[in-house]
């Protein structure tokens, strides 16, 4: 049965299907398998709303709402102005500052998507203006747009933490060490890339635009301060956080910036119902998908195939590293994340593994998964919202893959990376 379903789940990707038809045919061939025919094809359906029923789901859309309010709005320019202000005349400052900028749109959006266009939009042209070369340029905004998956509110941890049934609060937090860590690094490379190209710094800004800018800032700067501030300080759940947050966007850019009018609202919250109903209907299809799976023991069938139950904790890390970066080369990180996690999680289980870190280590590999070729989503949309030929957007990502998959080896082998906040703050 576990041949048939994902041969015919390949052969529709490779006709064009979109991912939800294949999720959906290969649920309804293991269904018929299993009962002999569709009599029991209530309990399918039972399966896809069961699916989308936590209510902790609320939070994928809110959030989405509030990174699209932002990105129409003010808010993404004046967190962007604030960044260019303190480290924009350094050498590789403008690159420095795309990353930095990544970082803090990522505290807010928990969209790689969202950041990539509400960053690279403003910041590419004054790059290559600085004579940073275009490929470097798009290469550090999808790769740095993979923090955004990192720093909460990550969208990608909200939905391992439904499907895996661990605490979205630890998750949030958990992924704060390696994001940073990834910012780092990746400022250390874009100053090693400014110094041998010999690309010009920026004019140093005095200390009163700084503060200027500091103060434009304060505003947006609310929105970490609502979600982490919120959330830890146990005002808000992360779904009450997510809501807080849209009210918080709409209050900013409509009264207080007001560059936002209720038919600029409507068409944002329009655009947001239609990516919203894509995700739901992934994830309803993927929870019909992985209970067919669970119920016919395919995880258990494929994992003892290759041996996994005879490794230890770092052996187990390493496969499911693989197997998520694999993934999400090809297919959407949501889809990959519905289908791999419940087919790791007995094994997770059985070796003992901190469910939070396996989250940490799995975001992180569908993050990167999804700006490396051949098909990372980020990839696409760098090429939609900059017209750049594919060929053009993919030549500078080597480096930056290679430093990506450099925290997910220091997170295998350092946990603590990830589990330090998370330890300081519940335990």
């Amino acid at each position: 049965m576990a041949i048939a379903i994902f041969s015919t789940m390949i052969l529709l990707l490779l006709f064009g299907f979109p991912m939800m038809i294949p999720l959906i045919i290969g649920a309804f061939i293991g269904f018929y398998t299993l009962f002999g025919g569709f009599g029991q094809l209530e309990t399918m359906v039972q399966q896809m709303m069961a699916g989308i029923r936590p209510a902790s789901l609320i939070a994928v859309p809110m959030f989405i709402f509030a990174a699209d309010i932002m990105t129409r709005g003010q808010s993404a320019g004046r967190l962007i102005d604030m960044v260019m202000a303190f480290v924009g005349h350094l050498r590789g400052g403008l690159a420095i500052s795309t990353a930095a900028a990544c970082t803090m749109f990522g505290a807010v959006s928990g969209s790689t998507q969202a950041t990539v266009v509400a960053v690279g939009s403003p910041l590419r042209p004054r790059m290559l203006k600085a004579g940073y070369n275009d490929s470097f340029v798009l290469a550090l905004i999808v790769n740095s747009s993979d923090i955004a998956f990192l720093i909460p509110p990550s969208i990608g941890m909200i939905i391992y933490g439904v499907v895996s049934n661990t605490s979205i609060s630890e998750l949030f937090i958990a992924g704060v060490g390696p994001g940073l860590l990834i910012l780092l690094l990746f400022s250390i490379y874009s100053w090693i890339y400014a110094v041998r190209n010999k690309v010009p710094t920026e004019e140093k800004v005095s200390w009163g635009a700084r503060l200027a800018a500091m103060r434009k800032a304060l505003w947006p700067l609310g929105f970490p301060v609502i979600i982490i501030g919120g959330i830890y300080g146990g005002i808000f759940s992360p779904t009450e956080a997510a809501a807080a947050c849209v009210l918080y966007a709409i209050f900013l850019e409509m009264v207080v910036f007001r560059e936002l009018d209720m038919r600029g609202l409507y068409n944002t919250a329009k655009s947001t119902g239609l990516i919203t109903a894509v995700v739901f209907i992934l994830i309803a299809a993927g929870a019909a998908f992985s209970w067919v799976i669970s119920f016919a023991q395919i995880p258990q069938q494929i994992l003892s195939g290759i041996g996994v139950d005879q490794m230890g904790q770092i052996g187990v890390l390493v496969v499911i590293s693989i197997a998520f970066f694999i993934g999400c080369m090809f297919v959407d990180p949501i889809v990959v994340i519905l289908i791999l996690v419940p087919i790791f999680a007995p094994v997770v289980g059985n070796v003992g593994l901190d469910p939070v870190l396996v989250g940490t280590i799995i975001t992180l590999q569908v993050a990167i998964g999804s700006a490396t070729p051949p098909f990372g989503c980020d990839i696409f949309t760098a090429i939609a919202v900059f017209k750049r030929p594919y060929i053009e957007v993919v030549r500078g990502t080597p480096p930056f893959i290679v430093i990506l998959l450099g925290v997910s080896a220091a997170l295998i082998f350092f946990p603590q990376i990830a589990l330090f906040l998370r330890d300081l703050a519940f335990r």
